[in-house]
């Protein structure tokens, strides 16, 4: 089944010719801050005597149908002294760019709330989520570990990859499918401890955004996601420091102006502290019989970022990230090391030309590698893999008379690869050297509209081409992208949206989850790119006086030269890994249900989505099939998915909050039966597996409670906090994997049949979390 694409630019005519309000003349234009010139998106803009009204987007543009003649225009944002002024329109349409101040200073903190329901009914882009990091400070968390991207995980059409898992499952992708950007940059692995916690530190993060689709045309380079992370910028007033200590980590942030009024600075760090009590514990215990000393196991990360006004029109912005996790084993003479991390940084000139035309120009450097180190007596081995990037991108923004906001620009990539490379040693002599590594370079360019046709229709429409060349061979594609919105009425939105992906890098796993040991690996001759088309149509009605938002998307995303491994595939210590590639389809579809409520003593958000998630691997593309060529469902494929959240205000001081989640239970593959068979010696039957399907089998449901408790504290200085988690309340053992055990005879050891056995990994785990700010 392909969707009939050729119906996309009617339905948008069609949209674009739906009348508007008659005797109207349109009024657009910017709201910026005079502070720094940034747009403000949220703005009001509304004429009360006509009671007429509009929100900015996300460039500061907004745009008004008014009837010719004098009006007064009112503008406010909260944070920022409101503005009236006495404006004249004409039938030849009128443009209003407007500033606002910010409020004095000697203000306390003031919560700037961007993020309403009804910007979020009058926003263009679908499929988005926006989450801060206030937000989710909220919720329980797992060890009181505050995850943002677990809290992504509650909303619809976002799985995780298993129990406590920080992994990114969206709309039918899988971990390597999703980009995610720290300012800009790319973070190659957003997972610490194995996959249990993200690399982002609560603390160090603004805001984050989720494209589920409906992407723009900026973004490129993944399938199904884009993950967009923007780091604070630092207070500009005085020196603030926040913090936190938990069970198992402790965070320090430090933010103040370097030159006030014109240089911030905010630098965050974390660590983890198990490894002090299990060294401490082996400590103890060294020297005692049948003892095995605990593994040492710990990770930390520090975030930096750094501000500066060079002028009216120019701003600087140097961001860094530096994260390791490590993992030492050592008893009796053999050591086993494993560590793994990223580093990034980026450096961006803001640069504005007047105010209609804005340019963002990024330089970037980010790696991710790990590294495995095994000795016993003389013997070594050193196992590395990697991917290092250094790119450069160039932004513009150009506001445009009659309601258009384009946005164009370019980037270019070198990516170098180093694929399992292996290093044995004898001593300090070198007897096994193994490898490959690969150069390559990826570009992009692009060019959006978007275009606010009245004050009930806007669409935002684009066209980015891609590229990417590997040791002489070179690809290239065409990824159209367009979203449109019509209001019905002010509190119902119809949106729709088309968008077509590629991707040039692979994640080679031999996992269902994202492990540090996944290796990247590039487009070649043999490997073709990814592609995929998602086409997705929603509703959005916004009831109880704007304090609900109800919304239902539907989507159906087709995934094309998808990569799966051949059957005993051998995936290290291989110079020929193409060779155990197979190629196919993919498809995901489903529906999204989402009510939130923002605002009140009582807020939270239910999300519920049915879906569907396939692939097929057939003899059409490849030497062999998988699961004889047929459709079989991808691990993450979930038909049920449901999950609330409710946050209350019980009193000034105290919050109280709950998460439920349930979903169906992960598709695996299990052996049907078993061949058993005797060699001429005598010896034990060897018992060989048989498999008829592909993730044949499904784990039992998953679901659990959350409950949690901010109590507020009063310090002399500052602020303080207590927050309490119990994650699994009801302690559900939920299954992390399923294993088959021999039941043997206990006289001669005879196999008398198999068992399947599950693993359940958290039972109830509360925690308290102290968190400070002065």
């Amino acid at each position: 089944m392909r969707f009939p694409l050729f119906l996309l630019p009617l339905l948008l005519v069609l949209l674009c010719v739906i009348p508007g309000f008659a005797q109207t003349y349109a009024v657009n234009g910017i709201i910026s801050s005079t502070d720094n010139g940034e747009p403000l998106a949220g703005a009001t803009v509304s004429v009360p005597a006509l009671q007429a009204g509009s929100l900015t987007n996300e460039k500061g543009a907004y745009t008004l149908q008014l009837p010719a003649g004098t009006h007064t225009l009112q503008v406010s944002y909260l944070g920022y002294q409101p503005i009236s002024r006495s404006i004249r329109v004409s039938n030849s349409g009128t443009t209003i760019n407007l500033a606002l101040q910010p409020v004095s200073s000697q203000l306390q903190e003031v919560e700037v709330e961007t993020n309403t329901l009804r910007q979020k009914l009058n926003d263009t882009r679908m499929s988005v989520e926006k989450l801060s990091s206030r937000e989710a400070k909220l919720l329980p968390a797992l060890f009181g570990e505050i995850d943002l991207i677990k809290t992504l995980q509650l909303k619809p059409g976002v799985q995780s990859g298993g129990e406590g898992s920080s992994g990114l499952y969206v709309r039918g992708g899988g971990p390597d499918q999703n980009l995610v950007l720290l300012d800009g940059a790319v973070i190659y692995n957003p997972s610490h401890l194995f996959g249990f916690f993200s690399v982002f530190n609560p603390d160090a993060v603004k805001s984050v955004e989720l494209y589920k689709g409906g992407f723009p045309a900026q973004f490129g380079g993944r399938l199904s996601s884009v993950l967009d992370v923007d780091m604070n910028e630092g207070n500009n007033e005085s020196i603030h420091t926040s913090g936190g200590l938990g069970l198992i980590s402790s965070r320090l942030t430090v933010e103040g102006p370097v030159i006030k009024d014109k240089a911030t600075f905010t630098i965050s760090g974390r660590r983890t502290y198990v490894d002090v009590f299990t060294r401490q514990i082996n400590k103890w215990s060294e020297g005692k019989e049948d003892y095995n000393p605990i593994p040492d196991y710990y990770f930390y990360d520090l975030n930096g970022k750094f501000t500066y006004k060079l002028g009216a029109n120019d701003q600087l912005y140097l961001s860094g990230y530096y994260g390791r996790d490590f993992f030492n084993f050592d008893n009796n003479g053999f050591k086993f090391g494993f560590n793994w991390g990223n580093t990034m940084a980026a450096l961006r000139w803001r640069h504005k030309y007047n105010p209609r035309l804005y340019a963002n120009t990024t330089l970037s450097a980010t790696s991710y590698q790990y590294t495995i180190k095994n000795e016993f007596d003389v013997f070594s081995l050193d196992l590395t893999s990697a991917i290092r990037d250094y790119s450069l991108k160039t932004d513009y923004d150009l506001f445009v008379d009659g309601g258009h906001s384009i946005r164009f620009g370019a980037m270019a990539t070198y990516h170098g690869f180093t694929v399992g490379k292996l290093n044995t040693y004898n001593g300090d002599s070198l007897t096994i050297g193994a490898g490959s590594n690969y150069k390559a370079a990826e570009f992009g360019v692009y060019a959006a509209d978007d275009y606010q046709v009245n004050a009930r229709l806007s669409l935002n429409y684009g066209l980015r081409l891609s590229g990417f060349g590997n040791s002489g061979k070179v690809y290239m594609g065409l990824e159209p992208r367009a979203s449109a919105k019509y209001n019905l009425s002010e509190t119902v939105s119809l949106k729709g949206s088309f968008a077509s992906m590629m991707q040039y890098i692979h994640l080679v796993s031999n996992s269902g989850a994202s492990l540090p040991t996944d290796i990247w690996y590039p487009s070649t001759r043999y490997v073709k790119p990814q592609r995929s088309q998602q086409v997705a149509l929603g509703v959005s009605k916004l009831f109880g006086n704007g304090r609900f938002l109800l919304t239902n998307e539907v989507y159906y995303k087709w995934m094309h030269r998808q990569i799966d491994f051949r059957n005993g595939a051998n995936l290290f210590l291989n110079d020929s890994l193409e060779s155990e590639f197979l190629f196919g389809k993919g498809r995901s579809y489903g529906n999204e249900v989402y009510l939130e409520k923002t605002k009140g003593k009582t807020t939270g958000w239910i999300g519920y989505t049915l879906s569907w998630t396939e692939r097929k691997f057939d003899m059409e593309d490849n030497t062999e099939d998988i699961n004889g060529g047929n459709w079989f469902p991808a691990r993450y494929d979930r038909r049920h998915d449901l999950n609330v959240v409710v946050l209350h205000k019980l009193s000034k001081r105290l919050s109280l909050t709950g998460v439920f989640v349930f979903s169906t239970g992960d598709a695996y593959s299990m052996p049907v039966a078993r061949f058993a068979f005797q060699d001429v010696e005598g010896e034990d039957a060897a018992v060989v597996p048989i498999y008829l399907r592909r993730n044949g089998f499904r784990q039992v449901s998953y679901h659990r409670l959350d409950l949690g408790a901010v109590l507020k504290l009063r310090p002399k200085h500052g602020e303080a906090d207590l927050t309490f988690s119990v994650y699994n309340a009801y302690n559900r053992r939920n299954p992390y994997f399923v294993y088959i055990e021999q039941r043997k005879d206990e006289g001669d050891g005879r196999i008398l049949g198999f068992q399947a056995k599950q693993v359940s990994l958290f039972p109830v785990v509360p925690s308290v979390t102290y968190n400070f700010k002065f």
